[in-house]
């Protein structure tokens, strides 16, 4: 398992290169790739950067679904001491040049159609080289292909210290501009650690997911295979039946996803087999799952599901359960080791609460970023000056110390002067016979400010009774939490994640098709 953690990201591959050496690391298709393999490709990205005139600290960004490439083009900025900026697919030309002007990178590499996107806009950055994924590279653009024709050289440089920045993060702004989360070596080394550590990610494990590599989830998964020796089965987009059919040709062992991916898989397999008898755990995150599926989620998969909490601004996870720990489903498990977490009010000086009460989660410890890039104002607010960064995410902790998310602070519902949760009526829907996905988002209202809609994906083959769904809401919650309107959907506006945009909802009302009741 080596002596420890490394002291750069960069060095998770060679190291596992050194261990692993012609073991299948990476699955994508049809194309399989050794730990030597993705060092040695990795090594030569570096050595054709270090000659183009980058250096240490220089920003790269990175532009592309997932690939065996985005991977490569990863390490091999890390290895000579430059920073990520991994940007999210969804993003316009327009919004991946202000992401690339304000943390000043350098170079971007990436998918053809999304570098060929930014014709436009390179006018706006400081960009000097556009690297291309695929045979033709647009016009104006190199070939990454070029790239690793370069001898490999020694990697990663001598001198890159754990506290150095590692990655710019931005994060997906609700108001204003997104800001970019400034992340060093040490924050993302320790998470994919004790990540590792609850979850037992060994190199006996098959790991397949969908996730985007750019994401934080997906980085951190994508950082565990490498450091620890397995096998990452990796898909470019999450499509139930092709993530179903790979579990059972690679015999995975662990599957890891947001809540959506799973009620998708849930709904194919209620009229497809497949064999799953391989998974030994499942992960689930990004988002609050109801408790009704996820036992779906474990009966169906015959393992555990392990939820977990995480965001941008800590490098991955903050807390999740221990493997061989109890099962509570619903919370999101305790802190990460070496990390502290509290639930808080909403004091200058953060004050844990007592079990049970509603507050603001907390989190402190060497996973923290150090800054929103260059962003004084935003960074007071979210970092104290005593080290504990605000998440935004509301919950509590129980009396045994387990942490569970109410919701987020900017996903309540303010209606009469009384706070909803949408989470907490998602919970309640979820578990009505026949509902395959529901969401619930604000309907804005003259009297009342705002109300409660209940938007819902019904199983196939199923038609709801609304009226009966109503009047369960109002047995089970109180009145003012009741949805005072309900409408069945094909589907649910997404991030690339996978996770729900709860203030999108509104964009499938009843003008855009679908059946409702008010």
């Amino acid at each position: 398992m080596g002596l420890g953690m490394q002291s750069s990201v960069g060095a998770l591959i060679c190291d596992a290169a050194t261990r692993h050496g012609e073991k299948t690391a990476l699955i994508f298709g049809d194309r399989q790739y050794s730990f030597s393999d993705l060092d040695r490709l990795s090594s030569a990205v570096a050595a054709a950067l270090e000659k183009m005139g980058l250096v240490r600290g220089d920003c790269v960004s990175l532009y592309s679904p997932n690939c065996p490439e985005w991977i490569v083009a990863y390490y091999g900025v890390m290895k000579f001491g430059g920073v990520i900026n991994p940007l999210n697919l969804m993003l316009t030309p327009a919004e991946a040049a202000y992401a690339m002007s304000d943390c000043r990178a350098r170079a971007v590499i990436g998918a053809s159609d999304k570098i060929a996107g930014l014709a436009d806009c390179v006018g706006k950055t400081l960009l000097q080289y556009r690297i291309s994924f695929g045979a033709a590279a647009p016009p104006g653009a190199i070939a990454f292909s070029t790239l690793l024709d370069h001898e490999p050289g020694a990697y990663p440089v001598a001198g890159i210290k754990p506290d150095d920045a590692c990655a710019v993060c931005y994060t997906s702004g609700t108001t204003g501009y997104p800001k970019g989360a400034v992340l060093a070596h040490r924050a993302v080394l320790m998470n994919t650690a004790m990540t590792a550590t609850m979850h037992l990610r060994t190199a006996h494990d098959i790991v397949a997911m969908a996730l985007p590599c750019s994401h934080v989830y997906g980085n951190v998964v994508m950082n565990s295979a490498i450091a620890y020796g397995m096998t990452l089965v990796l898909h470019s987009v999450f499509d139930a039946a092709r993530m179903l059919e790979s579990v059972q040709q690679h015999r995975v062992t662990l599957l890891e996803g947001v809540p959506t991916m799973y009620m998708y898989m849930l709904e194919h397999m209620r009229t497809n087999r497949y064999d799953v008898s391989s998974l030994t755990r499942c992960t689930v995150g990004g988002q609050t799952m109801p408790t009704a599926v996820m036992e779906e989620v474990e009966s169906a998969f015959g393992c555990r599901l392990i939820e977990l909490w995480g965001m941008t601004e800590i490098a991955g996870l903050g807390a999740t359960h221990s493997v061989y720990g109890p099962r509570k489903l619903g919370s999101i498990g305790m802190a990460l080791p070496h990390v502290e977490m509290i639930v808080a009010g909403q004091d200058t000086v953060p004050t844990p609460l007592a079990a049970g009460e509603i507050g603001e989660l907390l989190v402190r410890g060497p996973i923290t970023m150090r800054e929103y890039l260059g962003r004084p104002e935003a960074t007071a607010e979210t970092l104290t000056p005593d080290g504990w960064l605000r998440t935004g995410d509301v919950g509590y902790m129980d009396s045994e110390g387990y942490l569970y998310i109410v919701d987020r602070l900017k996903d309540m519902i303010i209606t009469a002067g009384f706070n909803i949760y949408p989470a907490e009526l998602e919970n309640v829907i979820a578990a009505y016979p026949g509902v395959a996905m529901v969401a619930v988002g604000p309907l804005p209202d003259k009297v009342k400010g705002e109300i409660a809609k209940a938007y819902i994906v019904p199983k196939a083959g199923v038609v709801l009774d609304l009226v009966d769904l109503d009047a369960r809401c109002r047995e089970k919650l109180a009145a003012y939490k009741v949805p005072r309107a309900f409408q069945i959907v094909a589907d649910l506006p997404k991030t690339s994640s996978g996770k729900i945009m709860r203030r999108a909802l509104i964009k499938l009302d009843e003008s855009h098709g679908g059946s409702a009741i008010s």
